[in-house]
């Protein structure tokens, strides 16, 4: 599923161990999401609408 997570974590100039802390999550599965290999589960992704401030249509499309 085509994400907009890998910008909106640059935006705010954090890495990618950053936001796996933010979201108690590990690096290695923030990588997987930003790099499609890996769709997040459903509260991993109301999690990180949360944390961003938007719905989770915005950060992530599932048609694309």
């Amino acid at each position: 599923m085509k994400n907009r997570l890998r910008t909106l974590r640059a935006e705010r100039g954090w890495t990618q161990a950053n936001l796996a802390e933010h979201l108690e999550v590990s690096r290695q599965a923030v990588n997987a999401i930003e790099t499609e290999k890996h769709d997040p589960s459903l509260p991993l992704a109301f999690r990180i609408a949360r944390l961003f401030d938007l719905s989770i249509e915005d950060i992530f499309d599932p048609d694309r």
